[in-house]
């Protein structure tokens, strides 16, 4: 058995500065730890129980089937501080027939990333 003691995105963006304008300054991740100098600049975002790693730079956008999920306490509240940011919302938050509330952004290459909140009583959170 593999023994995990800690897991991180390693994302390579197209773009790394504007990657890390997108996730330090729009979205408002906290920075863990920055490692490196110039182009190979590497930034650690706190992501929860898990971190995001924007370093390197890719000559091709990552996989359509690469997503990140982050749950919120407030997606109404997130919304407008994002769209504040100027962050282009794709869909605003809207109630799931599964309970969560959730709403849709992009990063700037495109990687879909899921802004959910469980609400009060949802089974992730509560059991009856």
């Amino acid at each position: 058995m593999v023994q995990v003691l800690s897991s991180r995105i390693l994302l390579r963006p197209t773009d790394p500065d504007r990657s890390r304008d997108f996730y330090g300054r729009k979205l408002g991740l906290a920075v863990h730890r920055e490692f490196g100098t110039g182009e190979e600049r590497g930034t650690v975002y706190f992501l929860g129980n898990g971190f995001l790693e924007v370093s390197g730079r890719s000559d091709e956008p990552p996989s359509p089937a690469l997503g990140i999920w982050l749950q919120v306490p407030d997606a109404a509240a997130a919304h407008e501080e994002l769209r504040r940011a100027g962050v282009q919302i794709e869909r605003e938050p809207r109630e799931e027939p599964w309970g969560l509330v959730e709403m849709w952004v992009r990063d700037p290459d495109g990687v879909r990333i899921a802004v959910i909140e469980v609400p009060e009583k949802h089974p992730l959170r509560w059991r009856p």
